[in-house]
């Protein structure tokens, strides 16, 4: 017996782009760049970090939630919600078409409740009492997924995988598993990131990972470009709705595509730098066209993860066109959006999938002078008509995760 094909019926996001899906999908089509000066942010004149950019929201969760829901949830848990409730809705899904018992979630982040760990570490110092009740359950690492799961009654299971940078696209990973293992027919499933703070980018900083143009924030991000000198920081949430597409037909969903395969490897190299032998994700790529049942010539354009380091862009597209050929159509929405590390394979997925729907490959924002070294077809300067059947989504991440996406219309 097969195992069941897997569809997306929703949508959700809030990026420094746009607070939802279609607004965030013309953005990037229209070239935009999130980055923007951290200017009012007290705590970076006080630690004077080299640092001052970085790709906020474009709309507080707050709005979409209210008080009472975000004073009882670090800011990661809050976006993950608003791209859940996003994609829930999108999918038409209540209480009578989702069996609860069949419903799961998978909510992936890299760094988690940062925020709330870190204020509620300064309360302390103002004694017990100062500490708020709900203070552990906003702290640990599952709140996310948890909170999602409890907004959406789901029983079939909630997980919360943390593999870095390619944790939202684990999570889909997960949730297409999920469905083909029989466990659920619904998940709601993707990536959720709010860690702008001190210690965080202090970290990055000293790793020599992000971007120095202070003066330039707009044109900080800039995959695969000879003046790329690190990623920007960014924040956000992506979600979808995957499910067993039987289901999906009996309750007359609309579908955008489906989730046709998943591979996911390990490096085990470095806990930072990627393989440069390309094998873990040489091996990602075949697994996820493996289980589709593609072949590299079926794959209409790749969306590279592409942070705009020096080192990981290279390697990558030697990765790319090892696997696709130097003909390879790559697009690296990173360049408008900035890094949402969790929740970037999660965004980045959405874009994908409808990249093939729409039959348009949005440009790489900031990409004027590509990088001759990299021998790829990327699409820059405007968005690129193609009609394609299929596309592939990249998510890598330190530790060495590899997590490779497989979309077909």
């Amino acid at each position: 017996m097969s195992a069941p094909s897997v569809v997306v019926t929703g949508l959700g996001a809030t990026t420094p782009l746009a607070g939802d899906v279609s607004g965030t999908w013309q953005a990037v089509l229209d070239g935009r760049s999130a980055p923007r000066a951290l200017d009012d942010l007290q705590w970076v004149k006080d630690y004077d970090l080299p640092v001052r950019i970085a790709a906020r929201l474009a709309v507080e969760p707050i709005d979409a939630l209210g008080y009472h829901d975000v004073y009882r949830q670090d800011r990661c848990a809050q976006v993950a919600l608003v791209a859940a409730r996003q994609a829930w809705a999108d999918a038409g899904l209540n209480a009578e078409n989702a069996d609860p018992l069949r419903v799961g979630v998978v909510i992936g982040t890299g760094f988690g409740c940062v925020e709330s760990l870190l204020s509620q570490h300064r309360a302390l110092n103002d004694g017990l009492r100062a500490v708020v009740p709900q203070a552990v359950p906003m702290i640990m690492p599952n709140g996310p997924a948890a909170q999602v799961g409890l907004a959406l009654k789901a029983r079939a299971g909630v997980h919360a995988p943390m593999s870095a940078c390619a944790s939202g696209a684990e999570a889909l990973a997960m949730g297409a598993r999920m469905i083909r293992d029989g466990v659920a027919d619904v998940v709601v499933a993707g990536g959720a990131e709010a860690c702008i703070t001190p210690v965080i980018m202090a970290g990055f900083i000293r790793a020599r990972s992000m971007s120095t143009r202070n003066d330039e924030p707009d044109l900080a991000s800039r995959p695969f470009d000879t003046g790329r000198n690190g990623f920007v920081l960014g924040e956000g949430a992506g979600a979808m709705v995957l499910e067993r597409a039987e289901h999906a037909e009996a309750r007359g969903a609309t579908v955008h595509g489906r989730l046709a395969g998943v591979g996911i490897t390990n490096d085990s190299h470095h806990i930072t730098s990627p393989d440069p032998g390309h094998g873990g994700q040489l091996g990602a790529i075949h697994t996820a066209l493996r289980e589709a049942g593609l072949s590299p010539a079926d794959i209409g354009h790749v969306n590279a993860h592409a942070t705009s380091t020096n080192v990981g862009d290279a390697v990558e597209s030697g990765t790319i066109t090892s696997a696709f050929g130097a003909d390879a159509v790559v697009t690296a929405p990173k360049g408008a959006l900035g890094h949402l590390l969790g929740a970037s394979g999660a965004v980045e997925a959405i874009i994908t999938l409808l990249s093939i729907r729409d039959g348009v490959v949005p440009p790489t924002a900031n990409l004027t002078d590509p990088d001759q070294e990299i021998h790829l077809d990327l699409v820059r300067g405007a968005p690129r008509t193609l009609a394609q059947h299929a596309a592939v989504s990249q998510s890598f991440g330190f530790g060495g995760h590899n997590v490779v996406l497989a979309f077909t219309g």
